[in-house]
Formats: structure tokens, sequence, C-alpha cells
């Protein structure tokens, strides 16, 4: 009896670990769509974003010290708050409220996260630049680092930005 007992919690623990390891791979999309970023959020429709649309949304370009190269970089992207605005997103005066208990997750093609308050991506509420940058002093981004990365300006360190963006998800914490 004792045997069928530990038999039965073998099992139960090893599709356990199946079942998080098959959750853990579906939040990663897949580097079959490198040239697309996936946007979700909690009420809204996902969508993915190719290259080719971000090159056709108003572009930005940041220059910050990177503390990591001890250099300054240039970046030009795309606003993360002008995609976001593609799944209806509260940015402008409609974040205010409920709305400023909403945040980014933003994902690399390697599972490292990122998070950002909302209003730390909308530059009517915060000083700073987050954009989905495509190049680096004005070439493209390269294998290690792109084609997308998340460029946050205001860090002190490089620490959120994120290396080959393959997903952004509006949650909210309430």
């Amino acid at each position: 009896m004792r045997e069928i007992r530990i038999a039965a919690v073998l099992v139960v623990a090893f599709c356990a670990s199946v079942l998080a390891g098959q959750q853990t791979a579906t939040n990663v999309p897949s580097a079959a769509a490198k040239d697309v970023l996936h946007i979700s959020g909690t009420h809204h429709e996902p969508i993915d974003v190719s290259a080719a649309d971000l090159k056709a949304m108003p572009r930005v370009t940041v220059t910050f010290h990177n503390s990591h190269t001890n250099a300054d970089e240039t970046y030009t992207g795309v606003r993360l708050a002008d995609v976001l605005a593609k799944i209806d997103a509260q940015l402008g005066s409609a974040l205010r409220g409920e709305a400023l208990a909403n945040y980014v997750v933003a994902t690399g093609s390697d599972g490292y996260k990122a998070v950002l308050a909302l209003g730390e991506v909308d530059p009517s509420f915060h000083p700073g630049e987050v954009i989905v940058a495509e190049t680096m002093d004005g070439k493209p981004l390269d294998e290690h680092s792109g084609p997308f990365k998340l460029v946050v300006t205001e860090d002190k360190r490089p620490a959120r930005g994120v290396r080959n963006l393959v997903s952004v998800e509006l949650k909210s914490a309430r």
C-alpha cells in the first residue's frame, strides 16, 4: 500500500512539472515569429505588430549613458505608449484612477522580464522615454539585442532594458 502511495505522489509530481514546463514555454512566443512583437492586455484582444508596422509609426531617437558598457548609446524606435495605444491602453488624460494600477510586462526571447508602471510608459505622465528600439547608433540591432529592444532612458542602470523583445503584456494590479 505504501508503494502505491509513493508511486501516486511521484506521478502527480511528474505531471505538475510537465504542466509547469508547458506553461513557461507558452509564455514566451516562439522564435519562428522573430520579427513580430506580440502585444496583449487583460481586457484587450492580443495583436502582433510586425517590423513593417513599427517602421510606419512615428519615430523617436533617444541617447543615454549605458553604465554597463560605460558608453553613450543612441537608439531609434517607437514609443511603447504608441504601441500600447493599438490595444486601447488608457494613456494621456485617461491615465488616472484605476488605470494607474496598470503595468506592463516586457519579455525577451530568453524569458527575461521587466516590469514598468503604465505611468512610466506614458510621455504625458513621465519625463523619461520608453521605446521599442530597432536601431542602435544608426545600425539595425544585432542578433544579440534585436530585432527589437525595450529601452528605458530614466533608469540609472539598463536593467529594465529587454533585448530580443518578443512580447509586451498590459496587466492590472487590481
